[in-house]
């Protein structure tokens, strides 16, 4: 390359850079503060859908949505500032976006699950859940996921399109969980006094264990020699195993403090009919 060639590429290049470089500048902060403007749009809508009482559910995955379709919309302006055709640049998108959506299938799917998930509502924000082989409260409803909060307070992120073609056991529905326990005590304690006294000594003395439905205590069978009792509680579903643990052993204390034998734990089958 001679000086005359050099000389001529460098005046291109000044020539480019002086044409380019306030489109440039003025694209990153036009980018820069249409973020920002984003962000600050994101927060009005949340204050607004709290204002107006919706499910917490509806205002994360819709203020994840429009966080991302704004956010877009920024990309698309700051690419027609600097030169790109929007006309082009739409068209070369949606390609991309149908190979990236033939690519991501599993996250259309899931995608789709979540709006199946809002629309048909088999669990909010708060819920305590079971599913796919998981089981926890659930603290987010995202556009893909569904996050949960497990016993062990471990976070379990579970995809919504498995959600919303699985089987799904919601412990929160009904407002109450029952608890049942299981004993098998000697049969020449009477039935009778042991279901008055555990009424008297732990049903009435336990303020977690709920007066609706009922509690009760009932013979279910006899096995071995033994009279098998059924125990049923209920309890607001967060307090299930609170619930489960201290009547155990208030049931324990029960039988020590009336001089019966401590009864031991009796494994029962129940019919479906029942459950």
């Amino acid at each position: 390359m001679n000086t005359d060639q050099l000389s001529g590429s460098m005046e291109q290049i000044k020539v480019i850079f002086i044409d380019y470089a306030p489109r440039l500048a003025g694209a990153i902060l036009v980018l820069i503060i249409g973020f920002w403007l984003v962000n600050r749009i994101c927060n009005m809508i949340n204050k607004a859908i709290l204002r107006r009482g919706w499910d917490i559910s509806l205002q994360t995955f819709f203020a994840d949505l429009i966080n991302i379709a704004l956010k877009v919309l920024v990309l698309i302006s700051v690419a027609g500032m600097i030169g790109i055709q929007t006309t082009s640049f739409v068209a070369i998108l949606g390609a991309a976006g149908l190979a990236v959506g033939l690519a991501l299938q599993g996250s259309l799917a899931n995608f789709a699950g979540g709006v199946l998930i809002l629309a048909f509502k088999p669990y909010k924000v708060g819920d305590l859940i079971e599913s796919n082989g998981e089981f926890g409260e659930v603290s987010q409803i995202q556009i893909f996921n569904t996050i949960l909060t497990n016993p062990d307070n471990k976070t379990v992120f579970i995809p919504n399109g498995a959600l919303a073609a699985a089987k799904i056991i919601n412990y929160s529905t009904l407002g109450n969980i029952r608890v049942n326990l299981n004993f098998q005590i000697e049969t020449s304690i009477n039935p009778q006094l042991v279901r008055e006294a555990i009424e008297k000594e732990v049903f009435k003395a336990f303020d977690l264990i709920l007066e609706i439905p009922t509690p009760s205590v009932n013979v279910f069978s006899y096995v071995n020699g033994m009279t098998v009792l059924t125990v049923h509680v209920y309890c607001d579903p967060t307090h299930y195993w609170s619930v489960y643990y201290q009547t155990t052993e208030r049931i324990r204390a029960c039988f020590i403090a009336n001089n019966w034998s401590i009864p031991m734990p009796a494994s029962v089958q129940y019919s479906k009919h029942v459950e």
